[in-house]
């Protein structure tokens, strides 16, 4: 709960920052199929990309946000880097949930 705390308080930073989405997660919640993706949420979404992901990740997050399908197979993999990954990832998600909905 601290964790998510801290993260939160880098989450208001972070939006008061972001003056368009222009990121590859805020990018790609604007071409996904989510029927109440808006300018507004997708950037509070991308703000909670910049206080728990990499860039890296985000490139990588931004394929499952355009190919949802594919979550699954990464969530199942055995692969150390694709575990490591999916916990960043659903850091993300509880955060974005949190200060998003």
């Amino acid at each position: 709960m601290a964790k998510l705390s801290a993260l939160a308080g880098a989450l208001i930073l972070c939006v008061s920052a972001t003056t368009a989405v222009a990121d590859p997660v805020g990018r790609a919640c604007m071409k996904s199929d989510r029927a109440k993706s808006n300018a507004r949420l997708c950037k509070c979404i991308q703000s909670a990309a910049d206080a728990t992901l990499t860039r890296r990740d985000q490139e990588r997050a931004a394929k499952l946000f355009l190919k949802p399908e594919q979550s699954q197979n990464l969530k199942m993999s055995n692969r150390r880097g694709d575990e490591k990954f999916w916990d960043r990832y659903k850091e993300f998600g509880e955060l974005a949930q949190a200060f998003c909905s």
